[in-house]
């Protein structure tokens, strides 16, 4: 993958939490456990995560996580609750922040790679990564595809709040709710990227 290919990066979170986003930045997992907040992690995989260390860096956890391509399985997993969540949309210039990584699969896995940004786009299979869907008869060819769908790029304590250019929501009811947070945060409707039924 190259960066011209490359358009947005994406960070699931609650609706809720948009407005301290907007304040304070995307937060490294250690630094958000400061401050009260909703998260909508997934305990299991927060537990790996936490195990975890980047090659020549710091800790998994002393990191802000941004999705190259959002539309993966944990949103999946969260498509029950997608009316309380939101997608945030945020520039690729965060490739430029010092020391920022990129993995070619979820972070957490066992055998993802990292380089460092902007170049380390190279270890990123697009085509799989922006697949629309991750499923195959082969169950391990599954869990690695399913993996590389949730490739991150990496930025160290704080995505500074600049770089949230916008906002994906799944339905108009999602989008009332972050106007009224968020009035002044371009906001767009898109079903399909939460998984609902009648997405255009």
């Amino acid at each position: 993958m190259t960066r011209a290919e490359l358009h947005e990066l994406g960070y699931i979170v609650p609706i809720a939490t948009v407005p301290s986003i907007l304040q304070r930045g995307i937060l490294s997992h250690r630094r958000a456990e400061k401050i009260v907040h909703q998260s909508i992690a997934l305990q299991n995989i927060q537990d790996r995560r936490a195990e975890k260390t980047v090659p020549n860096g710091r800790a998994l956890h002393e990191y802000a996580n941004l999705y190259i391509c959002p539309r993966n399985p944990m949103l999946l997993k969260k498509s029950d609750i997608h009316e309380q969540i939101c997608v945030l949309q945020v520039s690729v210039d965060v490739l430029d922040i010092r020391n920022a990584i990129v993995s070619d699969s979820n972070a957490a896995s066992k055998y993802v790679r990292f380089r460092p940004a902007p170049a380390g786009l190279a270890i990123v299979d697009r085509g799989r990564t922006f697949a629309e869907w991750w499923t195959h008869d082969d169950q391990i060819e599954q869990w690695r595809h399913s993996a590389q769908k949730c490739a991150e790029v990496l930025v160290p304590d704080v995505v500074p709040a600049p770089y949230v250019i916008g906002a994906y929501v799944s339905c108009d009811d999602s989008r009332q709710r972050l106007d009224h947070l968020a009035p002044n945060l371009s906001i767009t409707v898109d079903p399909n990227l939460f998984f609902q039924r009648g997405a255009a």
